[in-house]
């Protein structure tokens, strides 16, 4: 816990480590090699977020010169090296430039600002106004993205199995979503309560993704990560919450792991004990309540999910039994006896969940 602030904030990355593994152990150098880096430079991050949180982090407050209610962005370059936070480059209300990942950078910062501001009534992250920061350029073909528990990084992608990590909206919305976690439920990053900090990762990124564009869950692609990977491969993107264990079936990655119901649940000591993995449970259990509710689902449905996430109530250690009933619960404050709670019910009958 950290001492400071009250928070655990964690090392999160969007491209899971059995991905990196996978890819590390390829006969082909050029693809071994930046993944072989990127999982020594994560193993390091990770290291250094443990110590920062054991030290305690000071919080970040609004600046001066930044009105509530409205974003303050900024964006280094770190030019290829992996110190951070690099050259500033772009500032709030400053011009788009020539670079197109400071461009996207800075949108995807102002798109996650723009879901939980006009959706939920949340000031940035933390609900105050905190600066969103984000450096791109990191490493020499570093293969993920990351929230290290102060700001977003991302890296360019080897241009082999993964293009610029700045192109998904969605990437940019599930790393900052950790961010919103750390500041609310701050659920535990091991088993079934890291499985669903990512989880809420990947519906916020999405529904992000979808506010964006202003789709319906009916027109949604339900995707995290697409057109991430590059053309050789045979995928569409990192997970899917419509249907968990289909985004990749590729010789260098492998098949897409994620269960969809807890028939599936995958027991493993790796990745956290599988919180990259099992998170596909959660994740179709929202999905399957926003198409059943249907318009946009950022309203009802994802309204439900905020607010479990920031009720107070769900606790660090929770199970998907847990936030399950939490979800009944929250519908029914809101919504009472209806439709909503009805379908919230029927969502976690579905993949195998219990609610009381």
């Amino acid at each position: 816990m950290n001492s400071t602030t009250g928070l655990d904030p964690v090392f999160c990355t969007v491209v899971p480590p059995h991905v990196l593994d996978k890819l590390a152990q390829h006969e082909d150098s050029a693809l071994a090699g930046p993944a072989r880096r990127t999982l020594e430079r994560d193993a390091l991050e990770r290291s250094r977020r443990l110590l920062a949180t054991t030290q305690g982090a000071p919080a970040v407050a609004r600046p001066r010169e930044a009105a509530a209610g409205r974003p303050h962005r900024t964006v280094y370059d770190a030019g290829h090296q992996q110190v951070l936070p690099g050259k500033k480059v772009r500032a709030e209300g400053s011009a788009p430039g020539k670079d197109a990942s400071v461009n996207r950078a800075y949108t995807g910062l102002g798109a996650t600002f723009d879901l939980y501001r006009k959706a939920y009534g949340r000031d940035s992250i933390d609900g105050s106004g905190r600066p969103l920061d984000a450096s791109v350029h990191y490493g020499e073909k570093y293969d993920n993205a990351f929230w290290n528990g102060e700001q977003m990084v991302f890296g360019d992608g080897d241009g082999e199995i993964f293009l610029d990590f700045t192109l998904p909206v969605d990437v940019i919305g599930h790393e900052l979503t950790h961010g919103v976690t750390q500041h609310t439920a701050n659920l535990a990053y091991s088993g079934q309560s890291g499985a669903l900090n990512e989880s809420v990762s990947d519906v916020f990124g999405s529904l992000i993704k979808q506010h964006t564009l202003g789709q319906t869950a009916a027109e949604a692609d339900w995707l995290i990560g697409a057109g991430l990977l590059a053309p050789r491969v045979h995928g569409t993107a990192l997970r899917s919450l419509k249907a968990p264990g289909t985004a990749y079936d590729d010789p260098t990655l492998g098949k897409d792991p994620q269960p969809a119901t807890m028939a599936d649940f995958v027991k493993t000591t790796k990745d956290e004990g599988g919180v990259h993995i099992n998170s596909g449970i959660p994740n179709h259990a929202f999905y399957l309540l926003a198409v059943e509710l249907g318009g946009h689902a950022w309203e009802r449905a994802g309204q439900i999910w905020y607010d479990v996430l920031t009720g107070g109530q769900l606790k660090a250690q929770a199970t998907f039994a847990d936030f399950a009933k939490l979800t009944v619960a929250a519908a029914t404050a809101r919504y009472h006896e209806g439709e909503e709670k009805e379908a919230v019910l029927k969502a976690w009958e579905e993949v195998g969940v219990p609610t009381s």
